[in-house]
């Protein structure tokens, strides 16, 4: 048997280390070249998910039912407890109530595999910005609405269609510069 040649023995050494700088290559350029706020949600235009959900236990206000939320603009905030980022944005959450009172626009809270008794504390000790709370134990709403983690917010037209949906925490600039915006057109 003669040994194979100089060239295909470099090559068997250097297409392993050609391909995976290739794969790394395409990892780094889909990490950096999206923003992970915009992911796509497939719901956008289209009616909401039909959604009825018991009320958090110990809270005085109702849970979600879509029948309740036709009518007017409705601001629906997917959050847990245990998520970090929930309790970051909660602040804006309050400042979006402060700015939509006395308007024909609801805020609402799914509560997503969480317990109840810690979804309670949790809106007891930051305030319950919401004007219904359901809780979703196990996420099955939450599959319906196409929900990737917590926190995300979704704006519902009058007629129930989804006008608009943002991924990750809210701030206070971005209620001011997007959500605002997003809700004003959701009405008119």
């Amino acid at each position: 048997m003669s040994a194979p040649a100089p060239a295909k023995r470099r090559l068997g050494i250097y297409l392993p280390l050609i391909l995976f700088a290739a794969l790394v290559l395409l990892f780094l350029f889909r990490l950096f070249a999206g923003d992970p706020q915009k992911l796509p949600s497939a719901l956008i235009g289209k009616p909401a998910p039909m959604t009825t959900l018991a009320s958090l236990p110990g809270l005085p206000i109702p849970g979600i039912d879509s029948a309740a939320v036709s009518g007017k603009v409705t601001v629906l905030n997917v959050f847990a407890s245990w998520c970090v980022p929930c309790r970051e944005e909660h602040p804006a959450l309050l400042d979006l109530q402060k700015s939509i009172a006395g308007r024909n626009i609801r805020l609402v809270g799914l509560n997503y595999k969480d317990k109840p008794d810690a979804a309670l504390a949790f809106l007891k000790e930051l305030g319950n910005p919401y004007s219904a709370v359901g809780i979703d134990p196990m996420g099955r709403t939450g599959i319906d609405w196409g929900v990737y983690g917590v926190p995300e917010t979704f704006i519902i037209r009058p007629d129930g269609t989804i006008a608009y949906k943002h991924v990750g925490p809210l701030t206070v600039e971005l209620l001011r510069k997007v959500l605002l915006p997003e809700i004003a057109k959701a009405g008119s």
